[in-house]
């Protein structure tokens, strides 16, 4: 079994290696994946209920979808090749025969009649060098019934030069259906426009290739899925002329777009109708119409920088657009979606310089919006009603250059009224300045309406503002950023000793501090992280140790110093095998379990309370040295850039914790129980 998936998997590298095209790799792929049913059998993947079919590709075949929907694997003799009763397989090549009988045999005998009743038999049945687009059975009727009957029923002119404009006089091979390129078809030379996307499909005007490189004595016959018409208009002449785009022509204008869509390229336009273009409110619209940049980054929104037919799309694909973000074109079985909505009514609207889709929803690029309208377009719900109930509408509308931090829904805990409290709370969201994420640097420090100054910290695996760190990638809008962010802003109130005193919690641990002498260096300026031991820390201590311990005040000093940490870590900046240098002692780790801080291996109970001069972290244990683990002092640290030290081991520090009679005692107390046990 592994013998054969390894020979399968050589054979698909072989393969693709040397196919020529895109067409052609997929074509070998399904070649492989048909080849148990027999010489040159392929394997096709045929959408349920209907009867399109594709060539596959490796990720069609394991996912067994096409625009989401479920296919099932069909066999068919590969292009050029019949089958013989009897035996396996499709051994037989078809018989090369000219292009007129080549018609009867590939599935487009309709074609083959309306050759003959427009008199173009013996042209294609004779000498010359041919390649004929040839419409499916299902095409013709796919036809609407009065575009046919004019076809048909003026056999002398209009139906020779529609089959005319289906055929090019020289043989081309899928191989030389270049991507982007155009053919002089042999009416009138007007261009076919051919399309081979990465994906394999081969489109020529957006008629998919659906059976390519059948050969014939005199040419080629490519099978194409639909009727195709000649093109003589540009992109901007067909949005002129449609009724239903006056609103979007008149934003073209504006945005002096109108020129661009005039000359040559190779553009995708997804053209909002005037109904798409009400259903904005109008204050909204007005703005953005009135604002030049605005206007132009929504309309080039609506541009791709290439042609994508809809029948190149098999599943959702990211495409840069015009005004430098991605949209995602995708399909959901018959109908195309752009950023997974099922928005467009009408495709392949083509001109010589591009190709339209009609949409019935204007999409609008965060740079064209304001900051209000980046939030309500998020998933920040809640912090979004606050600023509007805290007043703060003017400023998220407004032209001003600001950056707002709006937390997660589901940071937000408890009673969330508006008070005095919670309206200063909102309008220290709010940074004075548009800023980029990426932009920030450690020990920044940014400025906020409320006239607070916030500081920014970078780690290795996290970016954070104060206790918040940052959550999604930015969202530029016109004049201001917003940075979603996983906690609600916690800003400092005072040093980590007012912290303290202000905490009922630590009562017992301000009083051990003040009589270890601590009180100043908990006052004074620099950034510590405290891991502070709340009173149920001390409690569990045994009376008469902690009795001994309060009097010892060089002791008591140092089981305080080995909570204290050089730097400011928050919560946010613990990844694994984070590691912190205390004042006194060897390493403090620290990891994160189900969203739970440890500091060595104990949780902390309450994080992030931010100080002037560093962050307290509640523990409810007295926090011990871990024992010796052997390589221990070689896993990589993680700590906050550049301010906390390597994790070598302290002789000196290890020989005074020897030498502490409290982690003595607990040393002692767990091999007095390890030894019972053992007896």
């Amino acid at each position: 079994m592994n013998l054969c998936v390894l020979v399968l998997g050589l054979s698909l590298v072989l393969t693709v290696c040397v196919a020529r095209s895109p067409y052609q790799a997929v074509l070998q792929h399904s070649r492989i994946r048909g080849r148990l049913q027999g010489p040159n059998v392929c394997a096709m993947q045929q959408l349920k209920g209907t009867d399109k079919k594709y060539f596959t590709n490796c990720k069609q075949w394991y996912h067994r979808k096409i625009c989401g929907k479920p296919t099932v694997i069909t066999y068919e003799c590969c292009p050029g090749y019949e089958k013989i009763p009897g035996e396996k397989g499709c051994p037989a090549a078809l018989p090369l025969v000219n292009i007129y009988n080549t018609l009867g045999v590939v599935g487009a005998s309709t074609t083959q009649m309306y050759s003959e009743r427009a008199k173009l038999k013996e042209e294609i049945e004779g000498p010359g060098s041919f390649t004929f687009f040839a419409p499916s059975n299902k095409a013709w009727t796919a036809l609407p019934t009065e575009i046919l009957d004019a076809l048909v029923s003026n056999v002398n002119i209009e139906l020779l030069n529609a089959l005319h404009y289906h055929m090019v006089n020289r043989r081309l091979t899928s191989e030389e259906l270049k991507h982007g390129s155009s053919f002089a078809s042999m009416y009138q030379d007007f261009p076919v426009h051919i399309q081979h996307y990465s994906n394999g499909i081969v489109t020529v005007n957006c008629a998919r290739l659906i059976k390519p490189d059948q050969h014939a004595t005199n040419g080629i016959v490519h099978v194409v899925d639909r009727v195709i018409t000649a093109v003589s208009n540009t992109v901007q002449s067909l949005l002129d002329i449609d009724e239903s785009l006056e609103t979007l022509q008149t934003a073209m204008a504006a945005a002096g777009l109108t020129t661009m869509l005039e000359n040559e390229g190779q553009y995708t336009v997804f053209a909002p109708t005037n109904e798409a273009f009400e259903k904005i409110p109008q204050e909204t619209l007005n703005r953005i119409l009135g604002d030049p940049v605005a206007l132009r980054d929504m309309l080039n929104y609506h541009i791709l920088k290439q042609i994508q037919c809809a029948e190149s799309i098999v599943s959702g694909t990211p495409m840069e657009t015009l005004q430098g973000t991605v949209l995602e074109v995708g399909c959901d079985g018959d109908q195309m979606t752009l950023n997974g909505k099922a928005i467009i009514t009408k495709t392949d609207q083509l001109g010589t310089n591009g190709v339209i889709h009609f949409i019935n929803e204007l999409l609008i690029p965060d740079s064209a919006k304001v900051l209000l309208e980046l939030a309500e377009g998020s998933s920040v719900a809640t912090v979004t009603r606050l600023f509007v109930e805290a007043g703060l509408t003017p400023y998220l509308t407004g032209s001003e250059a600001l950056t707002m931090l709006a937390p997660l829904d589901d940071a937000f805990k408890g009673s969330l009224t508006m008070t005095p409290e919670m309206r200063k709370l909102m309008t220290n969201h709010i940074v004075k300045e548009q800023l980029s994420s990426k932009s920030l640097y450690h020990g920044q420090e940014l400025e906020t309406l409320g006239g607070l100054k916030l500081r920014v910290f970078v780690y290795r695996n996290n970016l954070c503002i104060e206790n918040a760190c940052i959550a999604a990638h930015d969202k530029t809008g016109r004049y201001g950023t917003m940075f979603t962010v996983d906690k609600v802003l916690s800003p400092p109130t005072g040093t980590v000793m007012d912290v303290l005193k202000a905490d009922d919690r630590f009562s017992l641990l301000v009083g051990a501090i003040q009589t270890a002498g601590m009180t100043e260096l908990l006052n004074q300026q620099g950034e510590l992280t405290f891991f502070a031991p709340t009173n149920n820390a001390f409690t569990a201590i045994n009376q008469l140790e902690l009795n001994r311990l309060m009097r010892n005040r060089q002791e008591l000093a140092g089981v305080l110093r080995y909570h204290l940490g050089e730097g400011m870590l928050v919560s946010g900046g613990v990844g694994s095998h984070t590691r912190i240098k205390p004042l006194q002692g060897d390493k403090l780790e620290l990891g994160v379990r189900n969203y739970t801080v440890y500091v060595n291996k104990v949780p902390v109970a309450d994080a992030d309370l931010m100080a002037t001069n560093g962050v307290v972290h509640a523990v409810n244990s007295i926090i011990k040295p871990l024992p010796p683990k052997v390589d221990r002092d070689r896993e990589q640290a993680d700590g906050p850039a550049a301010l906390l030290r390597p994790a070598a081991s302290s002789l000196a520090d290890a020989k005074r914790f020897k030498n502490d009679d409290l982690f003595q005692k607990v040393v002692r107390s767990r091999s007095s129980r390890t030894m019972n046990k053992s007896q």
